[in-house]
């Protein structure tokens, strides 16, 4: 390697093997209770959990350390209502046939239609940006590297975390989605990536049959 400004990696902790084991594991078992849920109660969820989740999130590997993102938390109804406007009048032409026969059969055996009423019933709504400049400092016009790939590695451990902490999530991505940068008053700069809803579950919240189904190992993995 080039000769680089470092510091010693003084936080690694090596687990015994069998701890490693029961670990990895353990976190499966864990992970494997998230579920994408639809219904949504208002109870409320403290900020200070959700900064906790940002700050986790925040701390996902980034092309050149740019960390390429944006995270408008919005609490405020008003703000939610006009989400929710704009993603339903969009995803009605969406529903409508402008996402296609294939795309629209994909989506039956979720039973999801242009209805988005957890936009308003859940008590967070985090607005996901992208951004195309930057740099390690919030004032610099940089190029932003590989900004695809460090928002998705990112969003996922937004999405752990909040799972973490005993909350459910749903990713959300309405076609288009440029009004989440108007209505969240983000500059030209940021392009909005996802919306990701989050709470606690209402008591009649139901996972589709079809979402419980995941591929084996044998299928997604190959050893060499």
């Amino acid at each position: 390697m080039q000769d680089h400004d470092s510091s010693p990696l003084t936080d690694y902790i090596e687990y015994p093997v069998e701890e490693m084991r029961l670990r990895s594991e353990n976190f499966y078992l864990d992970i494997k209770r998230r579920h994408s849920i639809r219904n949504f109660s208002d109870r409320p969820v403290p900020k200070d959990i959700i900064e906790n989740c940002l700050k986790a999130a925040a701390t996902a590997p980034s092309g050149a350390n740019h960390q390429p993102w944006h995270f408008v938390a919005v609490h405020s109804s008003d703000i939610k209502k006009k989400i929710r406007e704009q993603a339903e009048f969009h995803e009605r032409g969406f529903y409508e046939g402008r996402a296609g026969k294939e795309w629209l059969g994909a989506l039956k055996a979720l039973g999801t239609d242009a209805n988005k009423p957890y936009l308003e019933n859940a008590p967070w709504l985090i607005a996901i940006f992208s951004q195309k400049k930057g740099g390690i400092s919030s004032t610099e016009k940089n190029t932003n590297y590989y900004v695809h790939e460090s928002v998705g590695i990112a969003t996922g451990f937004l999405i752990n975390a909040l799972h973490t902490s005993g909350l459910v999530t749903l990713t959300h991505t309405p076609k288009p989605m440029s009004f989440l940068s108007k209505v969240c008053g983000r500059p030209e700069n940021d392009r909005a990536y996802m919306l990701l809803i989050t709470g606690y579950p209402s008591e009649d919240a139901t996972v589709p049959q079809h979402a419980l189904v995941k591929k084996p190992l044998n299928e997604i993995a190959t050893f060499l």
